[in-house]
């Protein structure tokens, strides 16, 4: 379905929340959002289903429609893997399980700040610790640190600033034209980053690596850029292949 959120002029802009009518329009809003999503999500699956192997848990957490969970299980095929997908919106759970029918993916409606992750192999966060308050994210990765396999591999996909004030202007503008090019009009492009303002709050990529750092992760490398989105594969401990 065409993402109609912003499409009207709001007499009062509310903070972006992830409510049923954003995830009617979901799939559309954030491949015409995210810059490199359509290359995120797939490298994801085939980086996550070599990590487990042929045995092992994934959790996908903060799973929205279960994109990642399906792109974990599309790569691979081993019957004794199992992904979990998590998010705390009821409507993203309910629609994801109508959409994903696989006896290898179940799915939970809870907060993920309070989900184990007990002796999992691979834990994937992609675009969902922005949308965290920054002082909850160090006790989020060191839990997650703490509870995954000892070969643990945790995917972390995120939007990023630039430390560099000219740097970040021209990618700012450029991420504006891009969503202009792909048939946003100016009042939903203002409406939208208004709405997120006060929800999303953006690191730096060196703030993104000494974060993993802090919580105790051995490896951090980041492996996708475009713009002001990257992705990183965080190692609990330095791999060996």
């Amino acid at each position: 379905m065409h993402d109609n959120v912003y499409v009207d002029k709001q007499r009062h802009i509310v903070d972006f929340a992830f409510n049923e009518d954003v995830v009617a329009v979901f799939p559309d809003m954030i491949r015409r959002s995210v810059p490199g999503y359509e290359t995120i999500i797939p490298m994801t699956g085939l980086i996550a289903a070599r990590h487990l192997g042929n045995e092992g848990t994934a959790y996908d957490l903060g799973c929205s429609l279960g994109a990642s969970t399906l792109a974990i299980l599309q790569q691979s095929q081993a019957s004794n893997i199992r992904v979990v997908g998590v998010d705390n919106s009821s409507a993203m759970i309910e629609e994801a399980q109508k959409l994903i029918i696989e006896p290898r993916a179940t799915f939970q409606c809870a907060d993920l700040l309070s989900t184990s992750v007990l002796n999992a192999k691979v834990v994937v966060l992609n675009f969902v610790a922005q949308f965290l308050a920054p002082e909850e994210r160090l006790a989020l990765f060191t839990r997650l640190h703490e509870e995954m396999h000892p070969d643990g591999l945790l995917i972390v996909s995120e939007k990023v600033r630039n430390a560099d004030t000219p740097t970040q202007n021209i990618f700012d503008e450029t991420h504006l034209n891009w969503k202009r090019a792909n048939g946003y009009s100016e009042i939903e492009v203002s409406q939208k980053r208004q709405a997120l303002e006060n929800v999303m709050k953006v690191d730096t990529e060196e703030m993104q690596l000494e974060l993993f750092q802090d919580a105790g992760f051995k490896v951090s490398k980041q492996w996708f850029r475009c713009l002001n989105w990257a992705s990183f594969l965080v190692y609990k401990r330095f791999p060996t292949s």
